[in-house]
């Protein structure tokens, strides 16, 4: 069976450190690929709260171009194509019945949230494991040691040291300087003619 690294996340949209860290990753731990699987849209904007969301079509399109030279990179469309945003447990199960071996790659800005934000998190650590990559100025080593639940499952969690130029490169980022890339866009659009305005 494949071992892999199954990334869960909105990708929106996927960036420059989605796929450096997760190729990072997999060095790091000797899996042979990684699985990307996209949220839906509605959970992105419904249940996460983002001021906005990519289309499901949209970022999956972005996703399979990105893995389509990149070997070591798979997409899953399994929660797109659910009714409902299933939970992570219930999409590794799915992915170990399609036949690959995975643990759960995530960020350690994802660790305060185990305890009271997500499901079935020990049958997650028993069964398959988590890869955390430290993000932004997180010290995860001290974070799960001073935590009594992170403690407990400190056996199931290999820490990652991100590399430091990736650390805080984030989708939000990236919508953020787009919004002010289009303002900018519009603004000379006003100012300058139309009819010399591919001349600039």
């Amino acid at each position: 069976m494949k071992r892999v690294l199954a990334f869960f996340g909105a990708f929106n949209p996927p960036t420059t450190a989605h796929v450096q860290l997760a190729r990072f990753a997999m060095e790091q731990t000797g899996r042979e690929g990684v699985v990307f699987v996209p949220s839906k849209s509605a959970y992105i904007q419904g249940e996460q709260g983002k001021d906005s969301a990519y289309s499901d079509a949209l970022r999956l399109k972005m996703l399979n171009i990105l893995a389509g030279n990149r070997p070591w990179m798979e997409v899953s469309a399994m929660e797109l194509h659910a009714e409902h945003q299933p939970r992570t447990y219930d999409t590794l199960c799915r992915l170990r019945q399609a036949g690959v071996d995975p643990a759960l790659l995530i960020g350690s800005d994802k660790l305060p949230e185990l305890e009271h934000e997500w499901l079935h998190v020990r049958e997650i650590a028993r069964e398959f494991g988590f890869v955390c990559l430290a993000r932004g100025a997180d010290a995860c080593a001290g974070l799960i040691a001073n935590d009594p639940y992170l403690r407990a499952l400190a056996p199931y969690i290999q820490v990652l040291e991100s590399p430091p130029e990736l650390r805080d490169i984030s989708s939000t980022r990236v919508r953020a300087l787009m919004a002010q890339l289009r303002a900018v866009k519009r603004e000379i659009i006003d100012l300058v003619p139309g009819d010399i305005l591919g001349m600039l």
